[in-house]
Formats: C-alpha cells, sequence, structure tokens
C-alpha cells in the first residue's frame, strides 16, 4: 500500500501531492492520504485523507515555514523534539497499522525517521532540481538571499563555489532529527542534502532545463553526507492543476485591454507580498494577486486585484509577466503556460529554479543589484523572454511528469 503525505502548510506540496494522487488511481493504484494539516488542507476535499498527530494550526504552519531550510536559523529543525516525537510516532504507527509499504511525501520531513521505524520506503519530490547531481557540477548560482550572514557582500563567485561545496558537508537543520534518530535507535540524517532525499528521490524536470542527462541522474551514487541507499529518477515536470474554477470577476480583469503581471508569491511572508506588490504598482500595468493565506484587500484598487488561492495554470496563459519566488511549481507552471518568469527567490532552492530557466532566456532573477519595478518594465518590452519560455512550453508539452511519477512510484 501507498501513503501520500502532503505537507499542507505549502501549497506547491499540496498540490503535487494531489497531481500524484490522480495519476496513480488514473493507473488503478490503491492509496492512502494523510497529513499534519495545515491551511491549504482545505484542497484535499473530495479525496479520503487521515489528520496524524496534534494537527498543524495556520500560527504554527506560518512558523514552520519561517523556520525551513534556507530561512530558518540552521541550528535548529523545524520542530521541536518532543513534537519532532510525536509526529514520527503518530506516522509509524499509521503505516502498520495500515500496511504501508511506501511513502511518498512533498517536504513533510518526519517521514525521515517514521519510515526507518516501520520499515517503510520513502519516496520524496520536494527537492526539485537540488540534487547531488547539480552541486557535484557546480550549477547551484550564488544565493540571492544567503543563509550565512558572512557571504551577504561576498563576490558572487565565493559564494557560488561555497553553496555548490557544502551541501552535503554541512549539518545545517540536521540537530533534532539526529537527536530524536539517536533516542529511536534509527539511522540519523547525516547532512542538509540528506533532509532532501529520501531512498528514491524524484527529479521533476526535464533534462533540457536541468542540464544533465537522465542516465547521468539515475546513475549517482551517495558518497559522504548521504544515506548509503539514497537513489534518484528524472521524471517530467510536476506542478498544480488545482480543480478550481475562474471566478468571473478574475476573467473579467484578466479580459480588460493592457499588459496583466500575476503576483503568486505563495508561503512568502506578508510584509515581503505588500512590498512587492507596491514596488510594481509603480508601473502601468495590472497586476493580479494570488495572496492565499494573506490578508491583503487593503491593498485593491482599479489596477490591482487581490484574491486567494487561484488556478494558476489557467491564469498564466492570459499575463504577460509572472513574478513568483520561484518554487518550482511556480517556475514550472510559467514554462509549461509559455509565460515569461520574474523570480524572488528566498533561499538556494528557488535561486536554482529561476536560474535553470533563466539560463534558456525565459525568466529572470531578482538579485540585489536589481530593482523589482525597473526589471519587470525591462521584460514586458523584450520578447525574447516571452520566445523563449514559449520554447520551454514546447519541450514541456511532450513530457508527462505526473505518470511518470506515478509509474516509478507503483512499482517500488
Amino acid at each position: 500500500m501507498i501513503c501520500l503525505l502532503p505537507h499542507c502548510a505549502y501549497l506547491s506540496e499540496t498540490s503535487r501531492m494531489l497531481e500524484l494522487h490522480r495519476a496513480l488511481r488514473e493507473l488503478g493504484v490503491e492509496v492512502r492520504v494523510a497529513t499534519h494539516g495545515g491551511p491549504h488542507e482545505r484542497l484535499l476535499a473530495g479525496i479520503e485523507y487521515d489528520v496524524l498527530g496534534p494537527g498543524l494550526s495556520a500560527a504554527r504552519s506560518a512558523r514552520f515555514v519561517a523556520s525551513a531550510v534556507g530561512l530558518g536559523d540552521p541550528r535548529q529543525s523545524m520542530y521541536d523534539d518532543a513534537e519532532l516525537r510525536t509526529y514520527v510516532a503518530a506516522e509509524a504507527e499509521y503505516f502498520r497499522a495500515h500496511g504501508i509499504t511506501v511513502a511518498v511525501t512533498g517536504f513533510t520531513v518526519t517521514t525521515l525517521l517514521s519510515t526507518r521505524l516501520a520499515g517503510v520506503r520513502l519516496i520524496t519530490e520536494h527537492a526539485g532540481s537540488f540534487v547531488p547531481p547539480v552541486f557535484e557540477r557546480r550549477l547551484l548560482p550564488a544565493p540571492t538571499r544567503p543563509v550565512d550572514p558572512r557571504l551577504k557582500n561576498a563576490p558572487d563567485w565565493f559564494a557560488r563555489f561555497l553553496v555548490n561545496r557544502t551541501v552535503n558537508r554541512t549539518t545545517a537543520y540536521t540537530s533534532g532529527f539526529n537527536r530524536v534518530a539517536a533516542s529511536l535507535g534509527v539511522e540519523g540524517v547525516p547532512s542538509l542534502a540528506a533532509i532532501l532525499l529520501g531512498d528514491l528521490s524524484l527529479v521533476p524536470e526535464i533534462p533540457e532545463v536541468l542540464g544533465i542527462p537522465a542516465a547521468d541522474v539515475a546513475a549517482w551514487r551517495p558518497g559522504k553526507g548521504y544515506r548509503a541507499g539514497s537513489r534518484l529518477r528524472t521524471v517530467g515536470p510536476l506542478f498544480a492543476h488545482l480543480n478550481l474554477p475562474m471566478p468571473g470577476r478574475v476573467q473579467r480583469f484578466l479580459d480588460r485591454p493592457g499588459p496583466t503581471i500575476y503576483l503568486a508569491m505563495t508561503s512568502t511572508p506578508a510584509d515581503q507580498v505588500r512590498s512587492a506588490i507596491a514596488e510594481l504598482s509603480r508601473l502601468d500595468v495590472r497586476i493580479l494577486v494570488a495572496g492565499t493565506i494573506h490578508d491583503l484587500d487593503d491593498l485593491a484598487t482599479d489596477r490591482i486585484m487581490v484574491e486567494g488561492v487561484l488556478p494558476s495554470h489557467l491564469v498564466m496563459p492570459q499575463v504577460e509577466l509572472a513574478v513568483t519566488t520561484g518554487g518550482q511549481g511556480s517556475v514550472q507552471t510559467a514554462m509549461a503556460c509559455g509565460t515569461p518568469l520574474l523570480g524572488l527567490p528566498l533561499h538556494p532552492e528557488q535561486d536554482l529554479n529561476v536560474a535553470l530557466v533563466e539560463r534558456l532566456g525565459a525568466a529572470r532573477r531578482l538579485t540585489r543589484h536589481d530593482n523589482l519595478a525597473t526589471l519587470a518594465a525591462h521584460m514586458l518590452d523584450d520578447r525574447t523572454h516571452l520566445e523563449a519560455a514559449e520554447h520551454i512550453q514546447k519541450l514541456y508539452a511532450a513530457a508527462n511528469g505526473p505518470t511518470e511519477a506515478a509509474t516509478i512510484i507503483a512499482a517500488s
């Protein structure tokens, strides 16, 4: 039996698990779904699922996101030890009770320990393209928001060298996992990179964008800093097709003449979203904001529409520019729609996602040297970004990431 475990503090990870659930059911595979809860749990409506442990309130979810890899203090592990132990025990008990043999997750990282406790195989997708063959080829860009304050003023060449060299050498964010693992007598987590990998990690990107052949990804074997059994497989893009209607008022807003920017900075502090809206409002454009869980209604004007969770795959084909933090799901949605993207990354994984399509001309990454409004205006005036995004759109159209992933999961 397969169990999907979406982390419902994240829209991206919730929606990816929904894509996998759909693809597995289309293959006739029986699946269970379990979650810790969170603000995006409501998207699971219509499928059967269970909530494990005490459940994540909206406030706890916000604290979790703020403490996560690349954002929070690297000396902590997103959970305190008691909370981590509670979720690990609940998951292991659930796996045993329901005969689970394969657990699949997007950033429910407690499964790193619970699967070891229950003897279950762990498959992950949350590393995205942020995987060892990328580090080993020195493909990570210099981070726009370095976690280490000593790198804030470092030259880009040095920051890039360091970020590629240290991911599997640093123990950032692992301390709590290793304390709890030792108390349970199970394998710990040897490095930051190992937090992101399961026994099998799906790499949801096409080789043309990743820049590494699929055979090379599959041939990778773990060395120092990784769990010994870790393996990788490339699948196609994996992004949301939320089963949500396009609100009529949003469609009317999009139908108005003139350029539109879609601002979708999900899982981002509200003050950063507000700042981006203030910058972009200097331009003679309309701005559609996917506010998700934030209360931003006071910012609405004739040119700025604020909504909640929107079906981005229906919105992006109708806008001239998408502005996101560069999560892989939002980047892939933009590319699948042939829409240029401006990325405002918050951590190195998002830097990479934007840099991969920036290398192909379809995106730009906001750096500390750039002004958001100026860069957005430049992209709106330069058709080369649109042409590059439409080229990637054609490449994506030939792939079926959810089905490829589901086929691999079902065979595990």
